[in-house]
This record gives structure tokens, C-alpha cells and sequence, in this order.
């Protein structure tokens, strides 16, 4: 029976023959250091390199990112200046145009009050040549008028002119004293 438990006890497949088993550790621990001396820098060298890479470029988006920040406060500023001058120009220019539009009315004033003037003297002028050519015909019609009553010709240019001068003066001052009662 003692031949049959080492015969099971050789055929085990799961427990190793001692030789293998050192073997297969002093193999393993080659491989491992091996790995662990060439293998374990390259992949520590890539993962910091990897993890820089991140981090910078972390930190150059973060700085990126302040750079646009400030530029975009640069252009509202910039913004918000020429806003202001515009509303200032914009008011000048209602200034201005309030001055001129009140040049303008006192220019057309003065030219009212110079054209009316002007109509008036006009008007004077017209009154005073009609009222010499009524003063003459009404003197013509009445020497005529008073030459045919009397019978006799009242031809006479200094008599005439002196009586039509004094009948026109009785006329307008009873017009004048009229328009005094009137008024």
C-alpha cells in the first residue's frame, strides 16, 4: 500500500516535483527583475512623460483660458469706451444741430423783418405816389368840375395847386380826427 500512495502521490498533477518548482521560481524572479529593471523605467518614463503632457497642457488651458478672459474684458472695456463715444458724439451733434437749427430761425427772423420793412417802405412809397397822382387828378377833375360852375377858366397852375392843396388838407384832416373818434 505504501507503493500506491507515492504512486498517487506522483501522479498529482497539482502539487509540482520540488525541482520544477524551484526551477520555475528562480525563472520567474529573472523575468521579474529583468522586467522590473528595463520594462518598469520605460513605462514609469511614458506614464510621467503621459501625466506632464496632461498637466501642462492642463495648465495651458487654464492659461489659455485666463489670456481669453482678459481679452474678452479688453473689448467689453474697448466696447463700452466707444459706446460712450458714440453717445457723447452723438450728443455734440444734437448740440450742434440745436444751435443751428436756432441760427437758422433767427437768420429767417431777420430776413421776415427785413422783407416786411422793406413792404412797408414799398407800401409808403406806393401810398405816397398815389396819393400825389390822386391829388392830382382829384385837382384836374375839380378845377374842371369848378371851371364849368363858375363859368370861367380856372386854368391857373398857382391858384389851382393852392386851392386843391388846401380842399386835399380840410380832407384829411377831418379823415385823421374821424379815426381818432373811432378808435
Amino acid at each position: 500500500m505504501n507503493f500506491l500512495a507515492e504512486a498517487a502521490e506522483a501522479e498529482n498533477p497539482l502539487l509540482p516535483a520540488w525541482p520544477e518548482l524551484i526551477i520555475g521560481l528562480i525563472c520567474f524572479f529573472i523575468v521579474f527583475g529583468f522586467l522590473g529593471k528595463k520594462l518598469l523605467p520605460s513605462i514609469e518614463k511614458v506614464l510621467s512623460e503621459r501625466r506632464d503632457a496632461i498637466e501642462g497642457g492642463l495648465e495651458r488651458a487654464e492659461e489659455a483660458q485666463a489670456e481669453a478672459q482678459r481679452t474678452l474684458e479688453q473689448y467689453r472695456a474697448e466696447l463700452a469706451d466707444a459706446r460712450h463715444e458714440a453717445a457723447r458724439i452723438t450728443e455734440h451733434a444734437r448740440e450742434q444741430g440745436a444751435v443751428l437749427i436756432t441760427e437758422m430761425r433767427e437768420e429767417g427772423q431777420r430776413q421776415r423783418e427785413a422783407i416786411v420793412t422793406a413792404g412797408h417802405a414799398q407800401i409808403e412809397a406806393d401810398r405816397k405816389q398815389a396819393t400825389a397822382v390822386l391829388r392830382h387828378d382829384v385837382g384836374a377833375l375839380a378845377t374842371e368840375l369848378a371851371s364849368r360852375i363858375v363859368g370861367e377858366s380856372l386854368q391857373d397852375s398857382a391858384r389851382q395847386s393852392g386851392i386843391i392843396d388846401r380842399f386835399l388838407d380840410e380832407l384829411e384832416a377831418k379823415a385823421t380826427v374821424a379815426e381818432g373818434a373811432v378808435k
